[in-house]
């Protein structure tokens, strides 16, 4: 059978693997770290009070993540993902507002539910509605989405200022981790379009019930080997083909070859396929990990408006809380004190019970080069899953996936690489399963 080497065990090497082991061929994923997952795991926390695993960051996925649900099949591991039907939304003082489908059609199903957001005015209302009538008109037919950004469209659609700032910045912001001036206005139509109008159960969110690492269980990848804590330096080309991938100082041949790798290091491990990334920037995500004497939250998520916080999670009966703030560059200067002080202040203002309870520890994770900052006009510089070497083959978020930097986008990229391998290989198959 033919041999795949894939550098990279983050969720698109991870889907490249699982689809071409599944579909017969050899497989070799060499991994940098001790672990798989890339950017959405979870690691061993030691402190005084005993070891603690805990996820980088909250990673949340939405029923719409066809693709991804499929990864977690193929793993064995969908049966972990909780899904929750309503959004909870906290604003400061503790005042709380539901969203949730109803049994009307979509894209009518928010309708009631809509209607008693606290949250938003009348005159807010009417202008979302008005912009949710405009995705669904304008979706798949305007052709000037990726050359503005998501604020402009939002303007042109005469959003009002607590419209944007409390529902479209709220959703947008934590979906694709870019904030409204800098996002390319495409994605925010991607996010609205499959999340909340397509169909009425497609915005419920999942989350994984156990540490995201124990998700990426190597049972689930047939005929694959991996490699861990060896890091792919290079891939050796000679007469136009890839012959080699050299790590740990040897070279490993195959057959195929999926670079899987995040994309500022494309240029120095493939320097022969010549892709340029100088227009892609990070975009980065903090995390706040805080462990309370007593519980603070009896819900087990809630985002949070107007304040620097995004989202609250319940991790362990209300005593453990991660807050999640994407987009987060105004933190990344800051210490860990001053992220922790900043914290726990707004948390206090939407949950009262964390006014009387003692932090025992907390944790912050600045992920700093979480995602590619999905811009205007980036979109036609990502790269296809085919390369001009030909048994050498792209995935990741970043590459053309139609989808922003999410592991649904991860897991996009992984499949089409799989489908370029089988297709190279005289073995066409198809793994990515069509946006429903």
């Amino acid at each position: 059978m033919p041999r795949v080497l894939i550098a990279g065990g983050g969720l698109a090497g991870l889907s490249a693997a699982a689809a071409l082991g599944t579909a017969g061929f050899d497989v070799d994923l060499f991994e940098a770290r001790s672990f798989l997952g890339g950017r959405a795991t979870s690691y061993t926390l030691p402190s005084a009070e005993g070891a603690e695993v805990i996820d980088n960051c909250q990673h949340v996925l939405l029923a719409c993540f066809t693709n991804l649900l499929n990864l977690y099949d193929r793993l064995g591991v969908r049966d972990r993902i909780r899904f929750f039907r309503e959004f909870r939304f906290v604003e400061p003082g503790g005042r709380v507002s539901l969203l949730r489908s109803g049994s009307l059609p979509a894209p009518l199903h928010f309708l009631g539910s809509f209607a008693g957001l606290h949250f938003l005015g009348a005159r807010d209302k009417i202008a979302v509605a008005r912009g949710l009538r405009a995705i669904e008109r304008e979706h798949g037919r305007r052709g000037d989405l990726d050359r503005i950004t998501m604020l402009d469209w939002l303007r042109e659609k005469r959003q009002t200022p607590r419209a944007i700032g409390r529902f479209w910045q709220q959703v947008l912001v934590s979906a694709i981790n870019e904030d409204l001036d800098r996002m390319a206005a495409g994605h925010g139509f991607q996010v609205f379009w499959q999340g909340f109008l397509a169909r009425p159960d497609a915005c419920q969110m999942g989350l994984a019930a156990v540490p995201l690492g124990e998700l990426y269980a190597a049972r689930g990848l047939a005929n694959t080997s991996l490699h861990m804590k060896a890091p792919v330096e290079c891939f050796a080309v000679e007469g136009g083909r890839v012959v080699g991938a050299v790590a740990e100082g040897e070279r490993h041949a195959a057959d195929f070859y999926v670079c899987a790798l995040p994309f500022e290091r494309v240029p120095a491990a493939a320097p022969a396929l010549g892709v340029d990334v100088s227009a892609f920037e990070h975009s980065p995500i903090t995390g706040i990990h805080l462990w309370f004497d007593r519980p603070v939250m009896d819900v087990p998520h809630a985002t949070l408006l107007d304040r620097t916080m995004q989202w609250a999670f319940n991790k362990s009966e209300g005593r453990y809380i991660q807050l999640v703030v994407s987009a987060s560059r105004g933190l990344v200067p800051m210490s860990r004190e001053e992220i922790i002080e900043l914290a726990l202040g707004e948390l206090r203002e939407f949950f009262p019970a964390a006014r009387e309870a003692r932090l025992v520890k907390a944790h912050v994770v600045k992920e700093v080069r979480a995602t590619f900052s999905a811009r205007p006009g980036l979109e036609a510089l990502r790269p296809a899953a085919r390369t001009a070497i030909p048994n050498l083959f792209l995935a990741g978020d970043w590459t053309r996936t139609g989808w922003p930097a999410t592991m649904e986008g991860a897991v996009r990229s992984g499949y089409l690489a799989a489908e370029a391998v089988a297709e190279a290989a005289g073995r066409p198959e198809r793994f990515l399963l069509c946006d429903n």
